[in-house]
């Protein structure tokens, strides 16, 4: 494993400058969440899953390619992507490692997926993916007999590349989730789905919920009840059917965050983002830009597959600082980065709480976020899980040091449009991995790269 496919890796540079205004009505590419998790249950589902608005990005694609190791058949034909799943529990033994390069959710996924077979599955990826720990899931599937094998270059006993092989007979379990991840929680559902008898995930705090909305719409055995802490205790009952559906995926509100945010710092912005998923897990930062003062209206509120969409319009505004509380976090947990910089243009301070998970994500996104609002002259405190930004504005001029990640990108781009200075990102090939059309949406609305 010395030599990984992934580890050329050729620096893509890119410069923001400030502008004058933004303005135009944009759609975001499809939610990431809820395309992974379209591709895998269409995979064991009984006849032809047809999924419209599919995120096209690296992530899913991964995640796409793993299925069809696993037997099932995926091609796009038009504009949706067509999956003729192979069954629940007919899932067939891959020939080669599944290679997820930067895919945390498919790769987390899948391994609860395929916990129930008695047949080995190696799962490999990129550098950053190969970095970050697997533990939380894999410790749960081991209560249901799931073997893990680290293989030669693991840098830990629960980090990629490492090879899982379930038992023979694969036994139902209760397990709370310790710390809130929807991953987590999606993976064990995913693992009971195929495990004889019913299996319970406890969730303390709630995190969003694509998967168990999925299940249903499939056709899974799900009973999910409230206790009087508010704990959520969700139950699947193994070795149903489930039953090909249309899917048709809502823009992403993760991708959404970078027009919206934009729009409410650079001057004389008027920009709206069309067809976003509110699922109310996935809009703590809607919520707290609003809270900071932002002119953010949703229109055209109305449903699509048990899901909440709207268009999102906002207007430059005088954002003030305000304290985002630590049980927000599940509900914005990818949009931190794209807030700091929101929180460096208001006035006063924000302090973000609650942030702990942010550091085992594509990088740790907490030191990576303070170290680049600091090279952008932007006076910031990160404390072990919580960042404080105060705000006024940004003299920018700085390059910020991405580490891999996606949203610190994108995030930092979005300072560049209405800092005083040009910044600069010293990578952005990992775009991709999310929300590949970025740069060519934001300069459909006024946004100038230079790169």
């Amino acid at each position: 494993m010395a030599s990984h496919p992934h580890a050329a890796h050729t620096l893509a540079p890119l410069t923001a400058q400030p502008v004058s205004s933004l303005s135009g009505t944009i759609s975001v590419p499809g939610d990431k969440s809820i395309s992974h998790r379209s591709l895998i249950l269409g995979a064991v589902a009984d006849g032809r899953t047809s999924v419209t608005g599919l995120l096209e990005s690296d992530d899913v694609m991964a995640t796409a390619s793993a299925m069809r190791a696993l037997g099932a058949t995926i091609e796009k034909q038009g504009d949706a992507w067509l999956v003729d799943g192979v069954g629940n529990g007919s899932l067939l033994e891959p020939t080669a490692p599944l290679d997820f390069g930067n895919a945390g959710t498919g790769s987390r996924l899948t391994m609860g997926l395929v916990a129930p077979y008695d047949f080995p599955v190696t799962i490999v990826g990129d550098p950053s993916l190969s970095s970050r720990p697997m533990g939380r899931v894999l410790k749960p599937l081991r209560e249901c007999g799931l073997q893990v094998t680290p293989l030669e270059g693991s840098q830990g006993e629960d980090m990629l590349p490492l090879t899982v092989q379930g038992a023979p007979l694969a036994i139902p379990f209760t397990y709370r989730v310790p710390v809130a991840s929807a991953q987590v929680k999606s993976a064990l559902l995913l693992a009971g789905l195929n495990i004889a008898g019913k299996t319970t995930v406890i969730e303390p705090v709630m995190t969003r919920d694509h998967t168990e909305k999925m299940l249903v719409g499939f056709g899974a055995e799900l009973e999910i009840e409230t206790d009087e802490d508010g704990a959520r205790h969700i139950t699947i009952t193994g070795q149903t059917d489930l039953t090909a559906q249309n899917v048709i995926v809502p823009g992403d509100p993760s991708s959404a965050s970078f027009a919206i945010v934009a729009g409410l710092i650079v001057p004389d912005s008027d920009v709206t983002v069309k067809n976003v998923l509110l699922n109310p897990t996935r809009t703590g930062l809607f919520d707290t830009l609003v809270e900071m003062g932002a002119n953010l209206t949703i229109s055209n509120r109305r449903q699509s597959g048990g899901e909440d969409i709207g268009d999102i319009r906002v207007r430059t505004s005088r954002l003030r600082g305000v304290t985002v509380p630590a049980d927000r976090a599940p509900s914005m947990i990818d949009e931190y980065p794209v807030l700091a910089v929101a929180s460096a243009f208001a006035e006063g301070d924000t302090h973000m709480l609650g942030l702990e998970e942010l550091r085992v994500k594509e990088c740790d996104r907490l030191a990576v976020t303070a170290r680049g609002l600091e090279a952008n002259g932007v006076d910031c405190t990160e404390g072990e899980n919580e960042l404080t930004v105060r705000g006024g504005g940004v003299t920018g001029g700085g390059t910020v040091e991405t580490h891999l990640d996606h949203r610190i990108a994108m995030a930092f781009l979005v300072m560049g449009m209405a800092a005083k200075n040009a910044v600069h990102v010293d990578d952005t090939t990992m775009i991709a991995t999310s929300f590949p059309e970025f740069r060519d949406l934001m300069t459909a609305l006024g946004a100038h790269f230079e790169g």
